[in-house]
This record gives structure tokens, C-alpha cells and sequence, in this order.
């Protein structure tokens, strides 16, 4: 596969300081049901990555030490993780906010199909993935049948009182099915509350668009088009310097299947580790969860890229949605 990341690494994007530790996103692993072309961990059911027992362990210890206000939890599909109940568990008993980063087809696939009612007893706030609101859309980026499970998916998360109720929030999230920018987060949120309740009885609270970043899979297919260039300056000539003040690597730590840190989820799978700028911290090897036991890494210096302006181009994009 073509890679993005020598292209990406010198760049002239502002330097970066980090604010305190408030939100702690955990990759368990890249093993999913589904492929989709957009994936930025390039995640498959063929994947055999997954974090181990030692690294779980390790994760719940400083849950319970440092206890961050809110627990994210990604993949591949993070429910299929065997530890993923222990682990959402633990963190609901501590009393910090978890959050699920679903595709919805999982909750539809045989082995999975009481993982809704695990998620709705827990509290935990769903993240679902829903590219569009049209079948011939979202099954073209990621599979044949798959619009049908996600809207069964939906079904299934409204019936328990997601998107419903306020202590059951149901967040949905687009991204763009080629090399343009997200159009405006609250408009097309309008359009997918109207769409989504009108042809199938579905609600849900808010909409996040998020930007393709330039890497993994949509960067090797930007490159084959010969899309790459043109991709990059349109981040740049939409860049926003107000959404600086909103990223979320500001705030927020990635954590990898083996437990390493990085700044966000895209440097984890640019291989991009943190700046070895803190005593605290030895330059010599990738800082790893144990480090947090020890520091919050407020003041450290971010490690950035030309990837990073897909971030702060236009209305902004964080996992939480438009930053402006």
C-alpha cells in the first residue's frame, strides 16, 4: 500500500504545547468486522492485533490512580476485545464517562447481539460511524449490506432509549467520501435528524463531522489518483488558526494496542511518538502508559505534521466534531 507519512512529516505547522490530561483514547486492538476504505488504522477482521492481558491490567490500575474524566475506546471494533466488558465496567464504577466508538453493524453480528443492552445498563455514551444517510453511500465506502445493518444497529440503540433519553446520548459521526472537506456540522446534522427519523423512525443527539486525515488507506487511494497535492492545499488554504485553541491533542492522550502514548490517534498510526522534551520521561524509548503515573505531560511540546491541518482546516475537526 502507498504511505502518506514521508510526505507528511516536514511541515510548517504551528508548534504545539499540551494543557493537562482530561480525556485518555485507548485503541484495544485493529481486529473488526468490517474494512472500510476510509479507516485511518486500516482495520479488518484479518487483523490479529489486540492489546494483551499484562497491558488491560496495566490500564485499569491507572484508571483507577489518575482518573480521567472521560475513557474512549476505539479499534478495529473495540467490543470485540475479550477485556472490553471489564474494562467499561471498571471505568463506570471509578465515575468516569465512557465512551464506545462503534461501527453499529457489530451490534447485529452473531457472538455481539447483547452488546447494546451491556452499553445501555453501563451508561455509556455510543460514537456510531454513519457516513451518510443513504444506503447506496455508506455501502459504497464500506461494504455491500452494511447501510441495513447500521440502520438495524440504530434501531436496536433507540429501543434501549439512546438518542432518547439524556443519560443515554447516541452520537453520530460523518466523514466525506472523497477529497473535500465536511460541509457545515449543523446543517448537515438537520439533514440527517430529518432523513434518518423520516424514512426510519431513528433519532440521535448530535452529528460529528470529522475531515479525512491524508493517511492510511484514504492517503494510499489520494496517491494512486494522484489526489495527494491537491488534498493537502485545500487543508492548507482552509486553515484556521482559531481552531488551534480546540484540538484535541491539547488535552487528550492515544493510547496503542501495546500501551504506548501518542498525541492522537493519527500519530499513533503515523508511527509519530511523542516529544522527549520532560525529564520525567527518558528520550530513549516510546513512552508508554506507566508514564502517566508519573506525569500529565502538561507543557510537553506536540508532535506535528502536514497531517495536522486536516484538523484545523475550515470548520476544524477533532473526535468530537467540528472545532468552530
Amino acid at each position: 500500500m502507498l504511505d502518506t507519512r514521508p510526505l507528511l512529516l516536514e511541515t510548517d505547522f504551528p508548534p504545539l504545547r499540551r494543557r493537562g490530561l482530561k480525556n485518555l483514547q485507548v485503541n484495544l486492538g485493529y481486529r473488526c468486522n468490517q474494512s472500510c476504505s476510509h479507516c485511518h488504522v486500516n482495520a479488518g477482521p484479518n487483523r490479529t492485533e489486540m492489546m494483551d492481558t499484562k497491558t488491560v491490567e496495566l490500564l485499569l490500575d491507572l484508571l483507577w490512580q489518575i482518573r480521567p474524566e472521560t475513557l474512549d475506546l476505539t479499534g478495529g471494533a473495540p467490543e470485540m476485545h475479550p477485556r472490553f466488558r471489564d474494562i467499561v465496567r471498571e471505568a463506570v464504577s471509578l465515575g468516569i464517562e465512557v465512551i464506545d466508538r462503534c461501527n453499529l453493524t457489530i451490534l447485529v453480528t452473531e457472538g455481539y447481539e447483547d452488546m447494546a443492552e451491556f452499553l445501555a445498563q453501563q451508561g455509556v455514551t455510543v460514537v456510531a460511524s454513519l457516513p451518510c444517510y443513504t444506503e447506496q453511500n455508506v455501502d459504497q465506502q464500506r461494504g455491500k449490506g452494511i447501510f441495513k445493518q447500521s440502520i438495524d444497529g440504530l434501531q436496536r440503540l433507540n429501543q434501549l432509549g439512546y438518542g432518547r433519553n439524556s443519560a443515554l446520548p447516541l452520537n453520530l459521526v460523518y466523514n466525506p467520501s472523497g477529497a473535500f472537506l465536511p460541509p457545515p456540522q449543523q446543517q448537515l446534522q438537520e439533514t440527517y435528524r430529518e432523513r434518518l427519523h423520516n424514512d426510519f423512525g431513528i433519532t440521535f443527539n448530535e452529528l460529528f463531522t470529522i475531515t479525512n486525515m491524508p493517511i492510511s488507506r484514504f492517503g494510499a487511494t489520494l496517491l494512486a489518483k494522484g489526489e495527494y497535492d491537491h488534498y493537502m492545499q485545500l487543508l492548507k488554504d482552509n486553515f484556521q488558526p482559531a481552531n488551534l485553541e480546540g484540538l484535541m491533542c491539547r488535552d487528550t492522550v492515544s493510547v496503542d494496542w501495546q500501551g504506548n502514548l501518542f498525541d492522537c490517534d493519527f500519530n499513533q498510526m503515523l508511527a509519530m511518538p511523542m516529544v522527549a522534551d520532560d525529564q520525567l520521561i527518558a528520550s530513549d524509548r516510546q513512552r508508554h502508559l506507566q508514564d502517566l503515573l508519573v506525569s500529565n505531560l502538561e507543557g510537553q511540546a506536540i508532535a506535528v505534521g502536514d497531517h495536522c491541518y486536516g484538523c484545523t482546516a475550515g470548520q476544524g475537526s477533532s473526535c468530537g466534531g467540528a472545532l468552530a
